[in-house]
């Protein structure tokens, strides 16, 4: 495969970072498919998307025809057939469980062509934890993106068995739809942000379950001193407490780290309430809808 023969574009989870991505390729003129189990899980991200195209042409990161022309060419599926159909790049954004991305990668390995490639937009397991479940583990690697409002980054990682070729492709891909390629040159969990992000946020869980200050004073101490927007709770909101607890949780029970555990059990008790961050209105802090 070329990189010209890549024009369909399937998204695998229609979650906050499938709508970015889904987005992001579509007003790089590709057509994409964004496919998800339930229709009202598509209905709202269809929704949020033209909320995202909205805010990229507040920040000027698109012209607002650009905008437009983006949305005519996302189409939205529960059908697994439908969606696979002469797809040609899959991301896959869907949460993060080893056994669920790799069940997930199989199912669409059997409905699609054999020259489709499969990236995971996983946020800090390694594809080679599911690579072989893909099915096609040398067209396989992780292609990771950041908040397409802030940033135009993007980690590349493959594993072992990834052919060079395709990790050459993906990056040329990258920088057709301007973005700046961080290719690794081998597996690290978190990337490179991700990895000095996540000692960031465990930090910071520490000092709330350990009741040393409260979380506004936290952040605030972040803010104040290194002038940001935001601090490692509003941070967590954004990403989504469910995304945070999920990862959280699945490193410390790897590693049955105590602090680590306990930091687990701290964000539990915000999703198992319904408070997942910005997506849901309410997580550390309270969001308009």
């Amino acid at each position: 495969m070329k990189l010209e023969d890549i024009k369909k574009i399937l998204i695998l989870g229609a979650g906050t970072m499938g709508q970015q991505i889904g987005f992001w390729f579509a007003s790089h003129q590709y057509d994409v498919t964004i496919y998800d189990i339930s229709e009202d899980i598509l209905q709202t991200a269809q929704s949020r998307i033209k909320e995202l195209s909205d805010q990229m042409v507040t920040f000027e990161k698109i012209d607002k025809q650009k905008a437009q022309d983006a949305l005519t060419r996302i189409v939205y599926t529960t059908d697994m057939e439908q969606a696979a159909k002469d797809a040609d790049f899959i991301s896959e954004s869907v949460p993060e469980k080893p056994e669920l991305k790799g069940r997930i990668f199989n199912q669409f390995h059997q409905l699609c062509k054999p020259e489709t490639i499969f990236t995971t937009n996983t946020s800090t397991l390694l594809p080679s934890m599911f690579a072989d479940a893909t099915g096609r583990p040398e067209r396989f690697c992780a292609f990771h993106f950041h908040d397409i409002r802030m940033t135009a980054v993007i980690d590349i990682m493959p594993h072992s068995a990834t052919d060079p070729e395709i990790t050459n492709l993906i990056s040329a891909l990258a920088e057709k739809v301007k973005l700046i390629p961080i290719v690794m040159k081998k597996e690290n969990v978190g990337y490179v942000f991700n990895f000095l992000l996540s000692g960031f946020l465990s930090s910071a869980l520490t000092l709330a379950q350990k009741d040393v200050a409260p979380i506004p004073e936290i952040d605030q101490a972040w803010i104040g001193v290194m002038n940001t927007h935001a601090g490692p709770f509003g941070i967590m909101d954004s990403i989504g407490l469910d995304t945070v607890y999920s990862v959280t949780n699945f490193w410390a029970s790897k590693s049955n780290d105590k602090q680590a555990l306990a930091n687990a059990a701290f964000l539990k008790k915000y999703v198992d309430a319904g408070k997942k961050g910005v997506k849901s209105g309410e997580g550390f802090y309270q969001y308009q809808a």
